[in-house]
């Protein structure tokens, strides 16, 4: 487990200095990491892509059946991820909440963190760099049960056109937007019923699949454009645009509320912020994808403060009220992203948790809990191959034999 921080996230030594410090590797080795992590994230990606290929006939066969074993390949790409960040860019996830969340996140005795949020819920963060979701995908690997094979995300639709993990993508049944509500709306209404879908078990109870569905309300990430449209909106609308965060547009995530209303039952709100983002600046530009998994220039923490909200105590009767409540509560985001750019924490977990043994921030890394669940990325490919390998063998006898 990383060791604990000392210093603040606003503390950046010297106007040019990284937060994380000098690169940690050469121009060699930083070749050989940019290949390495090249080979075995394609290597991976194609692996679940084929074996997403070889189940989609199960579509034709049973639907139930087809969507268990695409939640499987999911669990794939989620422990793909993990290990990728576990392996390059490994760094410390600093956790804490509210009371409403005080007794779901806990320590387990091998240094990780646990998490017991429940099957169905619908999750809202701030969004700041694009590695969130990732962090957040781990959070589902976390949870007991672990739920990082039902997790769905909200997507601009250009990201459907990257090879390989684009169509990866929709098999995953992610819900691709063009940010035109007149076409979103039909493909939003399509893909909730699915995810509001009771079944019947054998023995006549009836069920909903698990479900975690992941929204970043702000639409995008922190920068400098999404800074600009923040203000300019605010302006328009005649409200305070926050500091820290983009002010959340409504639209969606009023929709997705009220289609999954009566399905779940909580709203959990995450609050992420990255160690080292000085005042004003953007995490995108501190954090790249190279300086993090190839120069070693890791966030020193990724910080979450999560929050938990009753969907019943959610005006979803009316959208300007709706549109209201969710300010609100992103203007207490801001409040908490003040708090942690001037002191470097987050909020601490509740005085009454503290007293019950636990810690005043959960400290952890992306890791997975056993070195060898990477080869679940790859074990429907191994078997498959085997058996095909059998079935040639055996039909090359068999030919022999009646020749």
């Amino acid at each position: 487990m990383a060791a604990e921080l000392e210093q603040p996230a606003a503390e950046v030594p010297g106007p040019t200095a990284h937060p994380s410090g000098r690169e940690k590797h050469g121009r060699v080795v930083q070749a050989l990491r940019t290949v390495s992590l090249a080979i075995y994230f394609l290597a991976g990606a194609t692996a679940i892509h084929t074996t997403q290929l070889i189940g989609a006939p199960l579509y034709w066969v049973n639907r139930e059946f087809y969507y268990a074993y695409m939640s499987l390949t999911k669990q794939s790409f989620g422990l793909l991820i993990a290990t990728m960040t576990q392996w390059w860019g490994p760094t410390t996830i600093r956790i804490s909440g509210d009371a409403s969340v005080a007794d779901q996140i806990r320590k387990t005795d091998d240094g990780l963190v646990e998490f017991s949020f429940p099957e169905r819920m619908v999750m809202i963060a701030n969004h700041q760099i694009y590695t969130d979701w990732l962090y957040l995908w781990w959070v589902g690997y976390a949870n007991s049960p672990k739920m990082h094979g039902s997790l769905f995300i909200i997507l601009k639709e250009s990201l459907k056109y990257i090879p390989i993990v684009g169509p990866g993508m929709m098999f995953y049944g992610f819900i691709f937007m063009s940010r035109k509500m007149a076409v979103d709306q039909p493909r939003l209404a399509h893909r909730l019923g699915k995810l509001k879908t009771t079944h019947t078990a054998p023995d006549g109870k009836q069920y909903l699949d698990p479900m975690w569905l992941l929204l970043f309300p702000e639409g995008t990430n922190a920068s400098q454009n999404g800074r600009n449209k923040s203000a300019k909106w605010a302006a328009k609308i005649g409200v305070k645009d926050p500091e820290h965060v983009l002010l959340p547009r409504s639209t969606g995530t009023y929709f997705c509320l009220n289609e999954l209303k009566g399905t779940v039952d909580y709203v959990y709100d995450c609050t992420v912020a990255y160690e080292g983002v000085p005042r004003g600046k953007f995490g995108e530009t501190v954090f790249t994808l190279a300086g993090t998994y190839v120069r070693g220039q890791t966030p020193k923490s990724v910080n979450f403060y999560w929050r938990r909200f009753c969907l019943a105590d959610i005006p979803l009767d009316d959208q300007e009220k709706f549109e209201l409540w969710l300010r609100e509560r992103w203007y207490e985001k801001d409040a908490l992203m003040e708090q942690y750019i001037s002191t470097g924490r987050f909020p601490e977990n509740p005085v009454d948790a503290v007293t019950k043994g636990q810690q005043p921030f959960l400290e952890t890394e992306v890791r997975t809990r056993y070195p060898w669940e990477f080869l679940q990325i790859f074990s429907v490919i191994g078997v498959f191959g085997l058996v095909v390998n059998f079935i040639c063998k055996t039909w090359a006898r068999f030919l022999s034999n009646i020749s």
